[in-house]
This record gives C-alpha cells, structure tokens and sequence, in this order.
C-alpha cells in the first residue's frame, strides 16, 4: 500500500505497518514526539495498524486537534483513578467537552469536593507511572461477559445496544481499561499534568430523568501550565460576570421554582429588553422585513404536517381542552410564517418576502440543564424567515452577513468567525444539491468580505447553514446568529408562488436570526459588559444625586430636564453621604451620577461622574442635557451603519 506524506512524497508499505513503525523510518525522533496520526482526515492511534494507504500527517502533542484526545485521555486517567481509591465504584460514560472533559460514576457513597484534590493527586501519579496506552478489539459477547464479570453493569448495557457487527474496541492503561472507540494518545505520560477537577453535578443515565442518577465529576484539561493558568483566569472573570449575579445586583430579573425556566423582568429589566427591541426593529425595518405575529398555540395536527410533531414532541408543552383537543404551545415560529405566506397567490415579482417576528415560544428543557437567561423554557427568537428565488439566495445571504455583524457590533461583540456547517452523512437531497448550496453560502460570505470556517459534517440534514460566532470582552466565543436553508417545509406546508413563466414554483426558505433568542442575547451581553452598559442601552443613565437637602428642589427640576431630553433619570434625594450615594448606585452599574451641592444649585450647574472614572466635569443643566442625550442615542440614531 502506498502512503503519501504531507511534503507530497510517496512510499510504499506492507498492509498492517504501524503508524509509529512509519514514524520510526523516517526519523526516530518524529515516533518519540508524535501524539497521533490522521490518515485521509481520520484520527487514530500510532500503533494500530494501518489497513489502507492515503495521505498521512504525523501530530505532535502541541497541534491544537490534539487538544480534544488529551482531554479524553484526562477522564479516562480520572476514571482509573477514582476506581483506585473508591473500589466498587463504576464508570459509565467520560468525553471529552469544550475546555475540558467530564466521567459519571455509579456508586452509592457521595462524592464530595474535599475528594477532588485526592483524585487529581492519584491522576498525577498515573500520569507518572507512563502506563502505555493500546486499543484491543473484543468480541461482542465475551465484552459483554467481561464488565459483567467485574460488576460494570453500564459498559455492559453499552455493548448490548451498539448495533449488530459494530468493531468493539477497548483501551488499555496498564491495568485499567474502558470501553472507547478512541483514539488516544501513546501514554499517559503525554497527558500531562496541566488539568484541573473543577465541580460535581449529578446526571441521569443516558440524560432520562427515569434512569438511575449518576455522579458526574467535570475537569479541564490543556496542553500547558500556561493554558491552564489563562484558563482558570478567565473563569474567574466570568464568575465575577455572571449575569444571574449581575441581574440581581441590578435588580434586572429573577427567576423562581414555581416558574422554572422562565423569567420574571423587573422594571430595569423590562427597559433593557424594550430598548433592545425597539433598536432590532428599526434595524429590521431599514432592512426590509415586515414584521408579523403568529399565535401561541396551534392544533397537534398543524405540527404533525410540519414534522415537528414527530421529531420534537419530547420538548413540546401539550395540552388538552374539554372538547378533546390535543394543542401545544409553539416551539417555533417558521410553520406559522409559511401559513401566513400561503394566504393569496404570491407572485415570483414580491420575492423575497422578508417575514421578521418577535415571537415568544416556549420547549420542555429538563430543569437540570436550566441556567439563568441561557437556557430556558420560554423564550423569544429575533425570528425571521426568508422567502426567495433560488437565484436570490446568494444575495440575500450577502445581505444577512453584512447586517448581522453590524448589528452584533453595535452591541458591543464583534463577529469572531463564520461556520459554514456542511452536509451531514445522513441527509436529504443529491451530492449535486449539497454541492450547489454549500458554494452558494460560500460565495455569498466572499461577497460580504467574509471567509467562513468550515464545520465539516455540522449541517442540517436538508441543506447548510452558517453560524455566527462572536467573542465577549474576556475573549469567550459564543454562537449568535444563524441561516439555514430549508427546502422541505415550504414542501410539506404547500408554499408555492407563481413563477415568470405561469407555473407554481416552490420557494426557498432562508430561517434566520441575529441575537438567537433575547432571554440569552441579554444573558450574554450582561456579561460581555459585566452589566456596565453603554449609556444608550443602560436601563438607569442617569442619576441626580444630591449633596445636601437644600439641593433638592434644584435637583428635581434639573431630573425633569434631562428627561425631557430624552434620558431615563432617577433622582436620589435621600439625606445620606454623597460618597455613600456615589458608590451604592456605581455597584448599580449607573453610567452618570449628576451631583448637585448648593454651588451647583445656585449656578445651574451638574457634576457628571462617570462610571469607572474617579474625576468629575461640571458643566451647565442645558449643556448637560444636550450632551448626554446625544450620547445617549442608539448607534443606528447615530447614523451609524
């Protein structure tokens, strides 16, 4: 077999040769140093033997694909540890996550965080201990037989559920070994000890909530001391900017038992939310979209047409009415936009139809996964829907790009990349559709002067889509937009429009959003912020503050004026320390205190404090007024685009 090196040269080899015995030939240094191979694209161990020839590339443990298999390999050290000092413990499921890895265990006995430093000592020591690391293939039913034998009743119920003629693959480390289809690295000693055990959760088997509650130990691994130091470092910075935090301190929302998943805004919140909205329409209407509203719940039988009955039924909220109806409240809102473009006869001259809608849905997410506004179970989507041409796409995708990433950086987060997720294995449609619309939101991106990353594998099963990333202030990315092609739901709902030529065309449907959903949009900005908002969004921008009472009536006529111009202004007249009234509404996260002592008063004065900033600008009320009111204007207002 032949085997083509990355430099483009070639050599032959017998059929079964290693990877490290390859690696051996060409330099002995490059098999020492080597964490993995991947052969046509695939990852595997350096001594499994290779089958067949193809292109070969030779890993070193600093390539940043390793990274994913040194934190696999990281929750199978930790599995043999625990099962080192907690014998009778069992081991289920450890993969590798982003930043880190986790491992459920079985037992009966809690884990508890003064365990965790214990364990990650012993990971130490089997870090040191070097234990080489092999892929052994196992018959179906002597597996089986093996983890029963040794009370691994969960591997064993794996084994049993994989399908017939499935390759059953263990690993090996020294003693120890765990069912794994791999690959991993050579030894544990090339894990490293740059990993740390960071909390405990409790988790269902195989996530139903009917199964037995297992306990998950979570960790993070990386390739260096350093990583691992910015990573710890970043952490702690986002613990300090936890929005539920934050939300509270700010008195924005909350959100309780009775309700879970839901959320209750208070005043600050609301304000926040209504001055987002307000931006996303007039930016949405200079766009071109009509904005519309579709209802909350619908029959069974319209979500049975569309195919979410079958498909998302688990994380739908059902109900039943006295007259024997089966309804639910909507999990999303492209059905109904079709519904609404179905009424009349649409001509191929009104397209595209960009159809926007705020619409609040709401899915059954189990409560163990709820977080604050990043999860939850009623939700409102900056939906929109796209209906085009075929030969519209490409613009109207050029379109989106330019418009999502000016609206992401008004709000403070600049796009950090652009994922085009291509098709999937199991799919819809011919190689020759997927080619056709993968290049077309490829060139479409090039037009908007973006290159995307592509995410091989990661589309929808009926066409691609793009993703948007955007990085936060502590360089955290979070995914905020998409677009999705979708040519089966006009198919199954009946769109259709009628074409030049007088036939009836289907059209393609463009799902799209820009923030995703508020609930989690607001969540992220409270943190990229750290719930110092820029003064147009902060729900409070200013606040009259008073230095002694008799600046009081000065101080109620200067909160008038401002708010008259257009500012949202309270007014703290309390007969309190002005140092104490400046640092209560600074951890408020209030841009502007407008101090007001006699001398202002009798001047007509303000001394404006920012927030962060120890000095002071005193300046006239009018002065004042027009200059925080501009300042004050959204970034579209501002003519900026």
């Amino acid at each position: 077999m032949q085997l083509e090196f990355p430099d483009g040269a070639k050599r032959d080899y017998d059929p079964g040769v290693t990877s490290r015995a390859v690696a051996e030939g060409i330099s002995p240094s490059l098999a020492k140093r080597a964490a993995l191979v991947r052969l046509d694209g695939q990852l595997r161990d350096l001594d499994r033997p290779l089958e067949t020839g193809g292109r070969i590339e030779f890993l070193m443990r600093d390539d940043p694909v390793v990274l994913e298999t040194i934190r696999h390999d990281a929750s199978h050290v930790m599995a043999e540890a625990v099962q080192e000092l907690f014998p009778g413990t069992q081991v289920t499921i450890g993969p590798a996550i982003e930043d880190g890895f986790y491992y459920d265990f079985a037992r009966d006995t809690p884990f508890s965080l003064d365990d965790l430093p214990k364990i990650e000592q012993r990971m130490r020591e089997i870090v040191d201990r070097d234990e080489k690391i092999t892929r052994e293939v196992w018959d179906r039913d002597e597996a089986i037989a093996h983890f029963e034998a040794i009370g691994e009743r969960y591997k064993a119920e794996i084994i049993r559920d994989l399908p017939e003629g499935e390759t059953i693959t263990l690993y090996r480390q020294g003693e120890w070994k765990d069912l794994c289809l791999g690959p991993h690295l050579p030894s544990t000693k090339m894990v490293g000890k740059a990993f740390k055990l960071t909390k405990l959760a409790g988790a269902y088997w195989r996530g139903d909530h009917r199964n037995a509650q297992l306990q998950r130990i979570y960790g993070t691994a990386w390739a260096s001391q350093a990583d691992l130091d910015a990573y710890l470092l970043r952490v702690e910075e986002a613990e300090k900017r936890d929005h539920r935090k934050i939300g509270r301190a700010m008195d924005l929302f909350h959100m309780q038992e009775e309700g879970k998943g839901m959320v209750f805004w208070h005043p600050k919140g609301w304000t926040l939310w209504r001055t987002l909205e307000a931006y996303m329409r007039r930016r949405l209407d200079a766009a071109g979209y009509v904005e519309v509203k579709t209802p909350q719940v619908l029959d069974r039988s319209f979500w049975e047409k569309s195919g979410h009955w079958e498909k998302y039924r688990p994380n739908m909220f059902v109900c039943e009415t006295e007259e024997g109806e089966v309804l639910s409240l909507k999990p999303m809102n492209c059905p109904g936009h079709v519904q609404i473009f179905d009424v009349g006869q649409r001509s191929y001259r009104e397209l595209p139809i960009r159809m926007a809608e705020f619409g609040a849905c709401h899915r059954y997410e189990p409560s163990g996964s709820l977080h604050g506004l990043m999860r939850v179970r009623g939700f409102t989507q900056d939906d929109a829907h796209i209906f085009c041409r075929e030969d519209q796409i490409e613009a109207e995708t050029e379109r989106f790009i330019r418009l999502t990433r000016m609206i992401h950086k008004d709000l403070g987060m600049d796009t950090d990349h652009i994922a085009l997720a291509t098709r999937p294995p199991v799919r819809a449609g011919s190689d020759a559709f997927w080619d056709k619309a993968e290049g077309t939101l490829l060139s479409a991106s090039r037009k908007a002067g973006v290159e995307p990353v592509i995410a091989e594998g990661d589309g929808a099963f009926y066409a691609p889509k793009l993703d948007f990333i955007v990085k936060d202030a502590i360089g955290r990315t979070w995914t905020c937009g998409t677009l999705q092609l979708d040519y089966v739901l006009p198919e199954r709902l009946g769109a259709e429009y009628v074409a030049e030529d007088g036939s009836k065309q289907r059209p393609v449907m463009l799902h799209r959003a820009i923030l995703g959903s508020f609930e989690r949009f607001i969540g992220i900005m409270i943190e990229n912020y750290a719930g110092a908002f820029p003064l147009w969004l902060a729900p409070v921008q200013v606040v009259v503050a008073t230095i002694t009472s008799d600046a009081e009536s000065y101080a109620r006529e200067a909160a008038e004026r401002l708010r008259s111009a257009g500012l949202r202004v309270e007014g703290d007249y309390r007969n309190e320390k002005i140092n104490y009234k400046v640092r209560e509404h600074s951890l408020a996260k209030v841009p502007v205190i407008a101090v007001v002592g006699r001398k202002e008063a009798e001047n007509g004065q303000l001394a404006l404090r920012r927030l962060g900033s120890d000095g002071q600008e005193v300046v006239s009320l009018e002065a004042a007024a027009q200059l925080l009111s501009g300042e004050a204007l959204a970034p579209d207002l501002r003519g900026e685009a």
